[in-house]
Order: C-alpha cells, then sequence, then structure tokens
C-alpha cells in the first residue's frame, strides 16, 4: 500500500532578513534534502515573511516540519493548512522559488494566508499563490 500523501502550508517569520545569498543557500539546502526525501513544493519569501508549500509521504512531510520548527532562522512557524491528497501539486518541484516583493500581484494571497480565515477560504488562498508560482515559474522549474 501506497503512504498517504500529505499537503501542508506553512508560514514563519524570518529570525533575520534573507539577503539574495541565504535565499540561494536555503534553497540548495532544502532541494538536497527535499529530493532525498521525496518532497516537493514552493517557497514564498516576502520580508520577514515564509510561506512554504510542502508535498510528500506524510511521515516525511512532518518529519520537515517539526526540523523547521526548530530552526533558528524561523520564528512563530504556524501550520495554516494540513491535509492528505492523492496527487501532488508541485510534482515537478524539489522546492520551487519565486521572488514576492512587497507591492506585487501576490500581496492579497499572503496576505489573505496570514489572517485569521476558516479552512475553505485558506485553501482558497493556498490554490491562489500555488497558480500564481505555476503560472509565474512554468512547467518544471526548480
Amino acid at each position: 500500500m501506497t503512504e498517504p500523501l500529505t499537503f501542508i502550508v506553512y508560514a514563519s517569520t524570518a529570525a533575520e532578513p534573507f539577503d539574495h545569498d541565504r535565499l540561494v543557500e536555503l534553497l540548495t539546502e532544502s532541494r538536497t534534502n527535499n529530493a532525498r526525501d521525496d518532497i516537493t513544493g514552493m517557497l514564498v519569501y516576502r520580508h520577514p515573511d515564509f510561506i512554504q508549500m510542502l508535498e510528500g509521504p506524510d511521515a516525511a512531510v512532518r518529519a520537515l516540519l517539526e526540523r523547521i520548527g526548530r530552526d533558528p532562522r524561523h520564528t512563530d512557524v504556524r501550520v495554516l493548512l494540513d491535509e492528505q491528497v492523492t496527487e501532488r501539486t508541485f510534482s515537478t518541484w524539489s522546492m520551487g522559488y519565486e521572488p514576492t516583493p512587497e507591492g506585487g500581484d501576490t500581496d492579497a494571497a499572503i496576505d489573505a494566508l496570514q489572517g485569521p480565515a476558516d479552512a475553505r477560504s485558506t485553501r482558497e488562498s493556498a490554490d491562489a499563490l500555488g497558480g500564481w508560482f505555476r503560472d509565474r515559474a512554468g512547467a518544471g522549474r526548480d
């Protein structure tokens, strides 16, 4: 039997600002680890906030989220959405990334994910942000 896939969206706050070099380092590390653990997803960073969508085998995603919670680069880690899914949304990205400057066209989805909401509106905001990301990044972009 195949292990269920888990889809988690979390938000956190950067303990310190991330410049380009620190983001590249974080992405390189994440892509290596995610490929090893069969985790796919995407990362959004808009200072000082991270939003990340992770998907993969349940045990691997939960172990990663636990490591993220202990990572000193993050504070205030909070799970926004936690679902079992039958297929991946970001199957070709070990960790996709696109810059999301404040004042850009992702602000509404990011702000909606950060604010209080019910599960349905959180899912809609996550889908909107994921759709923007897929459109911008293009299929297959890591």
